[in-house]
């Protein structure tokens, strides 16, 4: 029979934290803190595999399912001293989803389950505290109707509001036992209006009504949209967790809070962290009460004025700071952890891996193996890749003037500027016409994801820092400022006041997450320090990886960055970009109008200065370090005047007649360009450009090499090679004209010709290209094309539809289809070096940043990846993750 329950509790678990993909993380980690004794409520996961058998069954449970739940079931009630729909002692549970990957907020939860009209009359004598017992049931009937009958939680709101309003009570906890009492007889009210039946009263009903709409969450939108955020697959599904309920709403003695063993915004080795004194969680992350700092010392950095946990229920917080230290020594991780206090007893909820920002993420793993916690391969294996991004960009310029519209809690670092939009929708199709967005609310909602996601920051005037929006901007690196309860947001008028100033949708505000600053208009911004702990951490993926990583850049300032971020050299300078400049794209025209080859090399003369002088530059920057140099690639219509007025212009400067230009910008017209006269075709039919830009190249590089006493050893790469004898023709030309201009300066040196391999038949011809070839790049934009068959400018509006039915499980143009493509490079590679043993191979498409990519040419044996210069530091740490991945393989 298959298990398809896992109990804990009562010192004891089945599962442990290493069987996270059967019992999810939050299944997995519950069962581990029960192991090691730590006091957790008594329950059970239902694994993820009644998950999958759920979708793949028309949304139906195993046969042998509903016995073992029964048979866990009894088991809680018996570590509780209570049943379940008892009249005397009524157990109630939550019902919670768990999947492997944390998706905090994505998917669906179930608080005070078991209670009806007559377990609330139990548990109001039980716990002698009638405005508790329906506190507890109002909150029931509104999240279950919720999540499980589909009765939208406004409808809940307003009830209450209006009571509210029309007792004139401000707070919630203004409400007495009588008033509890009458807000559940209209929450009652409203569900049999919507539905046309009661609310169930049944708890056996309950049970499986909330079980099946936590698996039914699997598929919800926003669940969707987070996955494919973060590259979490569909077919891993999630547990249900069900947990006998703890109470931190019985009165002041009882407590509910979120921390975090370190500080997840900074690293700081401090515990950090929210409460709320007689509340439920959702209270804390759901931001509907401003909570109360956890330290005392947190609470004073802050000025804040309400007493911290650690003040008014000392003894509750040395237990919690020693399961603290208990949790993090076990996990050697910084742990998110969720606690209630009942009635001056502490109980953990779960305990997980903790969400950080990218300088959290670097500053806990470097302190961490300086502790001797983990190791530095350990450490180096932390960091997401792509979190580093966070890092590389500006933050805000401490020296600029800042209008300061409003304050609020420093939720997530960094510093963004951005147009106010007042809904995640707004924000979605603001961002897709270009505009730069700052998404303003209340309070977030896990519905707002997609728009979260697009923003370039988040603000809000309610929520803590474990508030739903700090937790999904720290994991988005998005800046947040949250609870910044001086703006007064009206969303009907889309505008909000702060200070007596009004600010409209469509103005700009600037976000300091670091601070909590509001700030009117665009504060300008100064560029990231390298140092400190990333630098330390960078030190030590250059010590672990075998990949070299280079830079694809053609401006200087592109050179510059690059080396900054710690490029090894140039693995693709694209020509053609230099063409475009205004002050050679006249003489460009020209020679692309001229008649014959003596009007086309008139043309080039005036051009070869000028890429002279662009390669000077950037070998002078590079300093010797290697400068991969591709020839011109695209066709040649794509540098012709577009209108009618530039055609006039580029007619009168190169003393030609507009009629002319025209006829040649027709004839030069191609039906399906990305496979016309392009790449070296374009050097086979007018060798005379890849002559002039060959001379530019070898000048350029006597020139830094007499100046600086340092030698250059210029890459030469041929574009779209098919054939071995492209490659020959292009070959022998380039040499004679580096043999030429080596006779006439008197100084010889070291170059390498190699072509770029674009084509399916180049791959698969690679070992006779080889014998021509000194290296070899693969430019896998072009190459995944003709592989695929698909352009990619125009595969946008159909890709994600492939991703969603599962023919793609990434866009193939932003990770490699390994597959496919991959296999190509493979053959290639592996015949390549069959003809020429010491035949160098790298890949400078952008897959060159893309950490999957990355690992793939890791296994395949390349010397080199090459990518934005931005992703240099992404791409070295890949590298290292990527040889560390190699490594274990090897010895497993």
């Amino acid at each position: 029979m298959t298990k398809w329950v896992y109990t804990f509790g009562g010192g004891t678990a089945e599962g442990r934290s290493e069987m996270k993909n059967l019992l999810g993380g939050k299944g997995a980690n519950l069962a581990e803190m029960a192991n090691l004794g730590l006091p957790v409520p008594p329950g059970f996961s239902i694994t993820t595999e009644v998950c999958t058998f759920f979708y793949a069954n028309n949304q139906t449970y195993p046969a042998d399912l509903k016995p073992q739940v029964e048979a866990a079931l009894s088991q809680v009630e018996t570590i509780m001293g209570a049943s379940f729909g008892s009249v005397e002692n009524p157990l109630l549970v939550s019902v919670r989803s768990g999947a492997r990957a944390s998706m905090p907020g994505m998917m669906d939860t179930v608080l005070n389950l078991g209670l009806n009209d007559q377990t609330v009359e139990a548990l109001a004598r039980r716990s002698n505290d009638e405005r508790f017992a329906y506190d507890s049931y109002r909150r029931f009937i509104q999240m279950y109707s919720d999540v499980v009958l589909g009765v939208e939680h406004l409808h809940f709101e307003d009830i209450l509001d209006s009571y509210k309003n029309d007792h004139d009570y401000r707070q919630d906890t203004d409400l007495k036992a009588d008033d509890w009492k009458a807000v559940v007889v209209a929450y009652k009210a409203k569900v049999k209006e919507e539905l046309g039946r009661p609310f169930p009263q049944s708890v056996e009903d309950q049970l499986w009504g909330a079980i099946g709409a936590v698996f039914g969450s699997w598929m919800n939108h926003r669940a969707i949209t987070y996955r494919r955020l973060h590259d979490i697959p569909a077919d891993w599904g999630t547990a249900v967790t069900v947990q006998a309920m703890v109470f931190g709403n019985m009165g002041e003695d009882c407590a509910t809070g979120v921390a975090f063993t370190r500080n997840p915004s900074t690293g700081a080795r401090e515990f950090y962290g929210e409460y709320l004194v007689n509340a439920q969680g959702e209270d804390v992350v759901a931001g509907i009460r401003t909570p109360q700092y956890l330290t005392k010392a947190a609470r004073m950095a802050a000025s804040a004025t309400l007493p911290s946990m650690e003040e008014v229920l000392p003894a509750v917080y040395r237990d919690l700071d020693d399961v603290r230290r208990k949790l993090e020594a076990h996990f050697t991780d910084m742990q998110d952890l969720e606690f209630t206090v009942q009635q001056g007893k502490l109980w953990m909820l779960q305990t997980r891996t903790g969400k950080r920002t990218a300088a959290a993420a670097v500053k806990i793993a470097v302190d961490m193996a300086r502790e001797g916690l983990i190791s530095k391969e350990k450490a180096v294996q932390r960091i997401e890749p792509e979190a580093l991004d966070q890092l590389l960009h500006p933050t805000l310029d401490p020296k600029a003037e800042r209008k300061v519209l409003a304050h609020g809690l420093p939720a997530s670092p960094g510093a963004a500027s951005g147009r106010v939009v007042f809904s995640a929708e707004d924000a979605e199709t603001w961002s897709k016409n270009g505009e730069k967005v700052i998404l303003v609310r209340i309070e977030t909602s896990p519905e707002d994801i997609g728009g979260m996601h697009v923003s370039q920051g988040i603000l809000t005037s309610r929520g803590g820092m474990t508030s739903h929006a700090a937790v999904v901007a720290r994991g988005m690196g998005r800046p947040c400022v949250a609870g910044a309860g001086e703006l007064r947001i009206d969303y009907k008028g889309r505008q909000f006041k702060s200070m007596d100033i009004t600010v409209r949708e469509g103005d700009v505000i600037t976000l300091d997450g670091s601070t909590g600053q509001v700030m009117l208009g665009s504060v300008p911004t100064v560029e990231p320090e390298l140092t400190g702990d990333f630098g330390t951490l960078m030190t030590w993926v250059d010590e672990i990886r075998k990949l070299r990583v280079r830079a694809n850049a053609e401006t200087p300032l592109d050179a510059r960055t690059a080396r900054h971020f710690g490029a090894e050299g140039i693995g693709l300078c694209r020509t053609e970009h230099m063409f475009f400049d205004p002050a050679r794209i006249i003489a460009v025209r020209e020679m692309i109008l001229a008649a014959d080859e003596a009007g086309r090399r008139q043309a080039l003369a005036k051009i070869q200065p000028y890429q002279k002088n662009d390669f000077v530059e950037l070998f002078e920057i590079m300093d010797g370090l290697p400068v991969t140099v591709r020839l011109l690639a695209p066709p040649l219509h794509e540098f012709l005047p577009g209108t009618e007025a530039e055609m006039e212009e580029v007619a009168k400067a190169a003393g030609a007649d507009v009629a002319a230009l025209r006829a040649r910008n027709a004839q030069l017209h191609e039906a399906n360009p990305m496979l016309g006269h392009r790449g070296c075709r374009l050097g086979i039919t007018y060798p005379e450009i890849y002559e002039m830009q060959a001379r530019a190249i070898f000048e350029a590089a006597i020139e830094v090499t007499r100046k600086t006493g340092k030698p250059v050893s210029p890459e030469i790469m041929i574009p779209l090679v098919g054939t071995k004898k492209e490659l020959d023709l292009l070959k022998t030309m380039i040499e004679q004209t580096a043999a030429e201009l080596f006779a006439a300066s008197g100084v010889t040196l070291s170059y390498m010709i190699g072509t770029m391999i674009e084509l399916p038949r180049a791959a698969l011809t690679a070992g006779a290209i080889a014998e021509s070839a000194a290296f070899f790049s693969f430019g896998t934009n072009d190459l995944t094309q003709t592989t695929l068959g698909m352009s990619r400018d125009d595969s946008g509006p159909f890709i994600e539809v492939y991703r969603q039915k599962g023919i793609f499980e990434r866009d193939p143009f932003a990770s490699l289809d390994q597959e496919g493509v991959g296999e190509l490079i493979q053959i290639a590679a592996e015949r390549g070096r069959k003809a020429r043993p010491d035949l160098k191979l790298g890949i400078c498409g952008e897959h060159g940043g893309d950490p999957a990519s990355i690992a793939f040419c890791q296994r395949v044996g390349l010397n080199y990846v090459s990518c934005s210069p931005y992703r240099v530091p992404i791409a070295r740490l890949a590298a290292a993750q990527a040889a560390l991945g190699q490594r274990s393989d090897a010895t497993a």
